[in-house]
């Protein structure tokens, strides 16, 4: 099946001018992906519209479960996992750490899941898993469900508290294969 062209988008509201405005700012070349919002989750939003989960990666918020919270937000590629028991809580210095609900998430930067990224988000430290800026380009959130930003990875790098971590992430394990009776 040949890959899906995008529809044209609808106009950006407040928080799509806030990413792209931020975007325009660090400079560079970025290319906005209009989609349709009930495909805006990864998965659905790679199949649909031929994208590669290689090239896609997740913005992810998590947040420390004592008080006062802890945030950050994590981009990882959806062909790996957060590593958020291991080396996001060390990262942040603190015991325990959870994923952000999507209400928390919401909250804490303006944009729902399946549209968060990490352009318009400054009060959290942003954590870049190491083999995004391998790639030659990117498909990020676009502040919203209805659109995504496709763009060279080191543009991601100019963010204000942006940090490259090795071992962010880790590799999905595949399923294992069904054993015949």
């Amino acid at each position: 099946m040949a890959a899906a062209e995008p529809p044209p988008g609808p106009p950006a509201g407040p928080i799509e001018r806030r990413v792209r405005e931020e975007l325009d700012r660090l400079g560079g070349a970025y290319e906005v992906m209009p989609c349709d919002p009930a495909l805006a989750d990864t998965a659905a939003f790679c199949a649909y519209y031929g994208i590669p989960p290689g090239e896609s990666a997740n913005a992810i918020v998590v947040a420390s479960k004592g008080e006062p919270k802890t945030w950050a937000l994590c981009l990882v590629l959806a062909t790996t996992r957060l590593d958020v028991n291991r080396k996001v809580r060390d990262l942040l210095g603190v015991r325990r750490l959870s994923f952000a609900t999507a209400e928390e998430t919401v909250a804490r930067t303006g944009m729902m899941v399946g549209g968060v990224t990490p352009f318009g988000v400054s009060d959290m430290p942003i954590y870049v898993d190491a083999r995004i800026p391998r790639l030659t380009r990117v498909v990020v959130g676009g502040g919203s469900r209805s659109c995504k930003i496709r763009l060279a990875p080191e543009i991601l790098l100019r963010l204000p508290g942006a940090a490259v971590v090795e071992g962010l992430a880790l590799e999905r394990e595949e399923p294992a294969a069904p054993t015949p009776a």
